[in-house]
């Protein structure tokens, strides 16, 4: 993988051209992506000078392509129906990386409107699984180290699930700190624009330049107090999942930071059956144009998923936003009462699963719901190489926290080996 921060320090040096830079992501992409697939549009090599003391400057990026881009189509994974589309203008967060200094390299593969059905793309580790996630263009083509920084968005665990599947780091931002102006939408009340990177350090800076807050990593910010919650929402995790989540505690106990175990209350858990609820709903109004005027070409998925949306009243969305409401309530006196900082839970039920799906969102969807901040943490992998992610959960608004406790988490894990 190439780091984000790495890149950025030779460029402060002198000692890279942000110009050199972007050409070798270029040629990177052209001679490693064929197989990969984690591209579906390419971006001209910016003309004219580029200032290097911008955070992104020398950063090539990636973009979901359900995010808009004026210079490059935008297909919302779904070719048969968006083919050459192409936008007007820039989506909010594609004009904050391009201020920033970032280069917008190409668009990167979606399921068909960001939901379940799988994309071409392989996951880098083992071409024989899932990349997955609808963000699965994104996490694969930084994993397999394209691009330094690509952006993706989860609905129901798009962004950490991938990034778990791929080994490599990710932010899912408290909700809204990343606007979606300019970005299709599917659940207007879940969906969250996020980041990928090689490590938390460089997903942190890439946050703090795209949104202007200091989000900064650092040194260890001193003992943090993990509560690991291992709920179990749909099933328990798979045995290495559940392994890994015991190692990283115990861990992180030798290195002196407080760990205790979290109970979530039915308050809480009633938001994760809330959940598909508020999707299926408020999808089924977002996408009512493709649903009527061309059923026959959307897959089987998310044709599938849209017609059984069609049972859930007005009613029953209110009752679930209500839930919903009463979770995230619930949920900040969970800290509180336990005495933790963030939460330490599995990012996914186990390691990538075989290419005909995109993984199970089972230990993502609740946190969208509630809208706190995730980060997904790499470092660990089953006997047989193939990663495990573990997520860090903080309050809502305290994405600096999650940050910080997900450095202290990585690092320690890096101690591991």
């Amino acid at each position: 993988m190439i780091g984000l921060l790495d890149l950025r320090r030779r460029i402060d040096a002198g000692d890279l051209r942000p110009r050199d830079a972007l050409a070798a992501a270029r040629e990177r992409i052209a001679g490693g992506d064929a197989d990969l697939a984690s591209f579906v549009a390419l971006a001209d090599l910016p003309d004219g000078p580029i200032d290097p003391s911008r955070p992104l400057a020398g950063i090539a990026v990636g973009v979901k392509d359900i995010v808009d881009t004026a210079d490059l189509p935008t297909e919302m994974g779904l070719p048969a129906v968006w083919g050459g589309w192409r936008p007007r203008a820039d989506a909010a967060i594609v004009s904050q990386v391009r201020a920033a200094g970032g280069w917008i390299a190409g668009k990167t593969a979606s399921t068909a409107l960001a939901y379940l059905d799988p994309t071409p793309t392989r996951n880098p580790h083992d071409p024989a699984r899932t990349p997955g996630g609808s963000s699965s263009g994104s996490a694969a083509a930084v994993a397999a180290g394209l691009v330094p920084l690509a952006i993706g968005t989860q609905t129901g665990g798009s962004v950490i699930r991938p990034a778990a599947f791929c080994g490599v780091a990710a932010i899912k931002p408290s909700f809204r700190l990343l606007p979606t102006v300019g970005v299709k939408v599917q659940a207007w009340t879940l969906d969250t624009l996020g980041l990928f990177g090689a490590g938390v350090d460089d997903v942190a800076h890439a946050l703090e330049a795209i949104c202007g807050r200091d989000m900064r990593v650092g040194e260890a910010p001193g003992m943090v107090r993990f509560g690991v919650v291992v709920p179990e929402l749909g099933g328990a995790p798979e045995p290495e999942m559940a392994a890994a989540v015991d190692r990283a505690a115990r861990a992180l106990e030798r290195h002196g930071m407080a760990v205790s175990a979290v109970s979530l209350p039915d308050d809480v858990l009633g938001g994760w059956h809330a959940s598909p609820i508020v999707q299926g709903y408020e999808a089924r109004v977002s996408l009512a144009w493709e649903l009527e005027h061309h059923r026959d070409r959307l897959p089987p998925g998310i044709g599938g998923a849209l017609d059984a949306a069609a049972s859930i009243t007005a009613a029953d969305y209110d009752a679930a936003r209500g839930r919903a409401r009463r979770a995230r309530g619930a949920l900040r006196a969970v800290f509180a009462d336990n005495g933790v900082d963030v939460l330490l839970s599995p990012a996914a039920p186990g390691p990538a699963p075989a290419r005909d799906t995109t993984g199970d969102p089972r230990f993502n969807r609740l946190w969208t719901l509630l809208g706190v901040p995730c980060v997904n943490v790499p470092g660990l992998a089953t006997p047989s190489g193939l990663p495990l992610g573990l997520q860090v959960i903080a309050p809502f608004a305290r994405d600096t926290a999650a940050l910080a406790a997900a450095g202290v988490l990585e690092r320690v894990l890096r101690g591991l080996d």
